[in-house]
């Protein structure tokens, strides 16, 4: 008998998100085409400009190594990935905090919130922008910098017009 490699029917890397849901579930995946729209529509720069607030309030918390990941071009599922490190939990919480009052003075509505309990990831989820706040070692493990390598990354002292460090 030939080795024939294992075939899977019903795998989720072949089946579209929608028809992973289950019929009566809350979860939404929100779908739409990559965005080809030019870098100054108003939705582009409404996301962008709220992912480098995010940024900011990371670093005025003392978060290190801040970065912001255009994703439009690369995934329908975010807009802005924004990635800092927290040396502690408090101080990860206090970035988190002040990151969601911020968005949501603006009236920008959070959408998902993890890991507040962990200590290690807080993810803050406002649609087109993610915010990832890890600590050390847990921003080394998941390396999503080098996982989504191909993103753009935006100088967002010079969107703001900050002076660089």
């Amino acid at each position: 008998m030939r080795n024939s490699p294992l075939r899977i029917p019903h795998s989720p890397f072949r089946t579209p998100h929608s028809a992973l849901r289950a019929p009566n579930s809350p979860l939404r995946i929100r779908e739409r085409p990559i965005s080809t729209e030019p870098i100054s529509s108003p939705r582009r720069t409404a996301g962008r400009s709220r992912a480098c607030l995010c940024a900011k309030i990371a670093d005025d918390h003392r978060g290190r190594d801040t970065v912001v990941l255009d994703l439009t071009a690369i995934t329908p599922i975010v807009d802005y990935f924004v990635i800092s490190t927290g040396t502690s939990g408090r101080q990860m919480l206090a970035i988190a905090d002040e990151a969601d009052q911020a968005l949501k003075a603006r009236g920008q509505k959070r959408i998902g919130r993890e890991g507040l309990e962990g200590g290690s990831w807080i993810l803050l989820d406002y649609g087109d922008v993610v915010l990832h706040i890890f600590s050390e070692d847990s921003r080394a493990a998941y390396d999503l910098e080098r996982l989504w390598a191909d993103a753009e990354r935006v100088d967002w002292r010079a969107e703001l017009g900050l002076p660089q460090p």
